[in-house]
């Protein structure tokens, strides 16, 4: 059973910064796309960024220039730096992995039912 762990959520102020970790728990992580999906109360569930296992990234509109995905196939672990933060960036954000890789990056954005698995999630809040 693969698992995912979210850590570094919290509150930050407008215009901060934030970095999301995600563990994984299964290998070969490396073969996995990856991403970022959000949620806020009452909306619909929102793909942020994914990256694939050639490092291939894409981003949706709201968030490029601001986010960046990485990750780190020795520590089996993902991550997304967050600057210039804005309140409606306030929602869940979960760790999702394709496990098979099969997605593209473009497609797992646009469609993050696409995706797996998921970690719990994780709270990022960003007050005005």
């Amino acid at each position: 059973q693969v698992q995912l762990v979210e850590s570094g959520g919290g509150s930050v102020q407008s215009g901060g910064s934030l970095r999301l970790s995600c563990i994984v728990s299964e290998n070969p992580y490396s073969a996995m796309s990856m991403g970022w999906v959000r949620q806020a109360p009452g909306k619909e569930r929102e793909g942020v960024a994914a990256i694939g296992s050639d490092g291939v990234t894409n981003y949706t509109d709201s968030v490029s220039g601001r986010f960046t995905i990485s990750r780190d196939n020795a520590k089996n672990t993902l991550y997304l730096q967050m600057n210039n933060l804005k309140p409606e960036d306030t929602a869940m954000y979960y760790c999702a992995a394709d496990i098979y890789g099969k997605a593209s990056t473009h497609s797992l954005v646009l469609w993050p039912a696409l995706f797996g698995y998921w970690g719990q999630g994780i709270q990022v809040t960003v007050s005005s």
